[in-house]
């Protein structure tokens, strides 16, 4: 590949060379939203700058995710679709370079190579640090550069220390990676590496930088991030209570959320913390896939029902407002209809402000797609449409309950009409209501007034009282 061809026009206001183009594509989680932003940091030196289709890119980024069913073959279609425009490119003389990254480039980058190999660069999400010496390796190489081991370093010690800060007054924080859980329907084991945790000094500082430029609300990121355990500045393991009750106290995050959590790591400490820090949204996402132990033993989730039961009574206990949010699966290998009847009775016994479900789908390499009793199509989609049809009914009556409520609505954007703008409520329910641009990226007191299908309506509270 020759060297890359800057676009002819543009030009980067930051350091007054030519620009190139960057876009990127990203499927899945919210520390993919996180390595998305983070890459653009990386290559912002070298002259990127974010563009908003793929044709006026000098660099193509697809940052992937190998959660949902059929990830690898939707990536495909996506590098065809890409192809086309790299190819496009070419024959007007603007030469592009089309990378894979994320966790179906570290599961399946030989065969991304094999089947696609007009890509050049393929990355696993623990080398996306090193994007730059990639980038130059791929211009001077005739073939592709693939990077999906995974160094002894960490990324972050070597990302760059500005960031760019998205608007809205809220931002991701990724404090711990991998998982050392290993459940039997789960690949991040495999393409997120072992588990790890970020200093404390270095979370600090990252959260100094955000909030320094207006941010109020930091959502704090880990594939098991109620396991957080840095090494803290005066040489003690700091766990995640403390970690937020620092980023609450000294530096000034007014809105604290963290996810994805898991049952066993949710200790006393962590508990304590939604009683007594305010800062704390009373939002809490904590996955529980099943509610058979059967089941539950089989995916290796290391608790039961009854001892997540458990867990929800002295976390409501801690913070009576607290509203749940949870994962489920239908069809695990094995699972019966009592197995199933099991986590819609537990569905019932807890209730959920909010829920993901899925189909389990075998993800190659783990425990369970190699397992016997596999469920059938149709019994997991009927399954799946029962689950779901009980959550909305949840979701439902729990939204509604927020009608004549006053909320507290962090405004993140415009809303879809004139005049209007949106936010999220602690519980991160969508709110729209009429009101100034300048409340974007601002925390301000809402009524509640109408419940929509997918959102909330309000009024300012200023409006009502004037009323």
């Amino acid at each position: 590949m020759n060297e890359m061809t800057p676009l002819p026009c543009a030009t980067s206001a930051r350091s007054g060379k030519q620009a190139r183009g960057l876009h990127v594509i990203t499927w899945g989680c919210q520390m993919n939203v996180y390595d998305s932003e983070r890459m653009t940091d990386v290559l912002r030196p070298l002259g990127y700058e974010a563009v908003d289709a793929p044709d006026r890119a000098d660099m193509i980024i697809l940052n992937t995710c190998h959660i949902r069913d059929r990830a690898a073959e939707k990536v495909f279609s996506e590098l065809g679709r890409l192809r086309l425009v790299k190819e496009a490119r070419a024959q007007a003389g603007q030469q592009t370079v089309l990378a894979v990254a994320g966790c179906v480039a570290q599961a399946e980058g030989r065969e991304i190579l094999a089947r696609a190999p007009y890509v050049d660069i393929v990355l696993g999400p623990q080398t996306y640090h090193r994007l730059p010496e990639m980038v130059a390796r791929a211009a001077r190489a005739a073939g592709a550069v693939i990077e999906t081991d995974f160094p002894v370093e960490q990324k972050f010690d070597f990302l760059p220390p500005e960031r760019e800060v998205p608007e809205g007054g809220a931002a991701f924080l990724t404090i711990q990676e991998g998982c050392d859980k290993f459940c039997s329907f789960c690949v991040v084991p495999y393409t997120r590496g072992a588990e790890a945790s970020r200093p404390v000094a270095a979370v600090l500082e990252e959260a100094r930088r955000l909030v320094a430029h207006g941010v109020r609300e930091i959502t704090l990121l880990g594939q098991n991030v109620n396991a957080y355990h840095g090494e803290g500045p005066d040489g003690a393991t700091w766990d995640l209570a403390r970690l937020a009750t620092e980023l609450a106290d000294r530096v000034g995050v007014e809105r604290i959320r963290y996810t994805t959590s898991h049952p066993r790591d949710m200790g006393d400490g962590l508990i304590a913390a939604h009683r007594d820090l305010p800062a704390l949204m009373p939002f809490l996402h904590l996955p529980v896939q099943s509610g058979s132990d059967r089941i539950l033993a089989a995916m290796n989730r290391g608790h039961t029902a009854q001892e997540y039961r458990d867990l929800v009574v002295r976390l409501r206990a801690a913070r009576p407002d607290l509203a749940l949010s949870s994962d489920f699966i239908v069809g695990h290998p094995g699972e019966t209809d009592e197995d199933f009847e099991q986590t819609m009775q537990l569905i019932r016994d807890v209730g959920f402000a909010q829920a993901y479900s899925f189909k389990y789908s075998p993800r190659p390499g783990t425990p369970a797609s190699n397992a016997g009793a596999q469920v059938p199509e149709d019994v997991k989609d009927a399954r799946l449409q029962r689950l779901q049809a009980l959550l909305r009914e949840q979701q439902d009556a729990f939204n509604a309950a927020s009608v004549g409520q006053r909320v507290r609505v962090l405004f993140t954007g415009r809303g879809r009409k004139p005049g209007q703008i949106s936010g999220k409520s602690p519980y991160l329910q969508a709110v729209h209501v009429e009101g100034p641009d300048s409340l974007i990226g601002q925390v301000a007191e809402v009524d509640i007034v109408k419940l929509y299908t997918n959102s909330l309506g309000g009024v300012l509270t200023g409006e009502t009282e004037r009323a």
